[in-house]
């Protein structure tokens, strides 16, 4: 039994939006085979390449993607500008890590980064945070240090690919993302 996630763009749509904003080859290598259903509270839902702003995004939302509920996954969400497109030396700037979700019941998985909602630095233009599934071959043992809200150490220079071939994930499963710019006021 599969875990359905209905109003999303049709996988090809997401296919050229992905190329056209570089997340291939930026973060990902190829186009998965679901979106991700990302969404935030008041209503707020991602739509690929969409804009939203750094208050729209700053609590964690809630996400389904296709999955399996008998199967573990991870999802990542990085920022590949950081701290901008034109510099990214800090790509990629990681903004949430879980692994070992149940099907796609976030709320269950072993949080390894908790969530930090998107703080693009003034001047820095639009940053695209990326939100990327990976069906795991079975639960892992992870060897991540922990990282709270607050610590910014372990965020900078993260490889999703890296990271991805550590635990033997293969090619990402499902994938959505959105662009956001510096916003003065985040309260």
């Amino acid at each position: 039994m599969y875990v359905t996630c209905p109003e999303v763009p049709p996988i090809v749509e997401l296919g050229m939006l992905m190329k056209k904003h570089r997340i291939i080859p930026d973060v990902v290598t190829c186009r998965p085979e679901y979106v991700i259903k990302v969404s935030y509270c008041c209503d707020v839902s991602v739509s690929p390449g969409c804009h939203l702003t750094p208050y729209e995004v700053r609590l964690e939302p809630i996400i389904r993607w296709m999955s399996d509920p008998c199967k573990f996954y991870t999802l990542a969400m990085v920022d590949p500008d950081a701290p901008s497109r034109a510099k990214p030396i800090y790509r990629e700037w990681l903004h949430w890590l879980v692994g070992n979700i149940p099907g796609c019941n976030v709320a269950l998985g072993q949080k390894l980064v908790d969530y930090r909602g998107s703080r693009p630095p003034p001047e820095t233009g639009q940053h695209r945070y990326v939100f990327v599934a990976f069906k795991q071959l079975c639960e892992l043992d992870f060897d991540e240090t922990c990282i709270s809200q607050d610590t910014i150490e372990g965020r900078p220079c993260f490889s999703l690919r890296r990271f991805a071939k550590k635990y033997a994930l293969g090619n990402p499963i499902a994938l959505n993302f959105f662009i956001a710019n510096f916003e003065n006021d985040l309260d």
